[in-house]
């Protein structure tokens, strides 16, 4: 069970890591200000295992890979959204970070709701709410990637 982190629309990589933050390259640093451009005390309020919930177009912007570094550095379990920039979508099970997509999940979570998802079959539960909404789970592929913490790791694998 995790706490869920609701954000809206259009959640860009500026501002999961605001641009000044981009010359340092350890996760640890990424992830103090994970978040920061939407939350600035994010980095001190989440857990590890949290889960974020978000709405359209989740890490538009820039290609950086920052981005899906810090939240994965800072503890993030995973992000759910009704829809994701491709690049970030990619980014993020690179970095061993599963994604699902679900539509109109943003509205059916507030920050703070206890949150469970079942990342392999694509369930998506609100414990606060009682609600359950099914959704389409990663392919076997982009699964594998993320369970062995992401491409770099599964290319040591292979």
């Amino acid at each position: 069970m995790s706490k869920a982190w609701v954000f809206g629309d259009n959640i860009s990589t500026d501002l999961i890591v605001p641009g000044q933050y981009l010359v340092k390259r350890d996760p640890e640093s990424l992830a103090e200000h994970a978040m920061e451009g939407v939350d600035p005390e994010f980095s001190e309020k989440v857990e590890r295992g949290d889960v974020i919930v978000a709405g359209e177009n989740f890490g538009c912007g820039s290609s950086r890979e920052h981005a899906p570094i810090a939240l994965k550095a800072i503890g993030i379990s995973g992000v759910v959204a009704e829809s994701f920039a491709r690049i970030f979508y990619r980014n993020a099970i690179n970095q061993g970070i599963p994604v699902l997509t679900c539509e109109g999940i943003k509205a059916e979570f507030k920050t703070g709701d206890k949150i469970e998802i079942n990342w392999r079959k694509g369930i998506i539960k609100n414990l606060t709410s009682g609600k359950n909404f099914d959704t389409v789970p990663l392919p076997s592929l982009l699964k594998e990637i993320v369970k062995v913490g992401g491409l770099l790791e599964q290319l040591k694998k292979d």
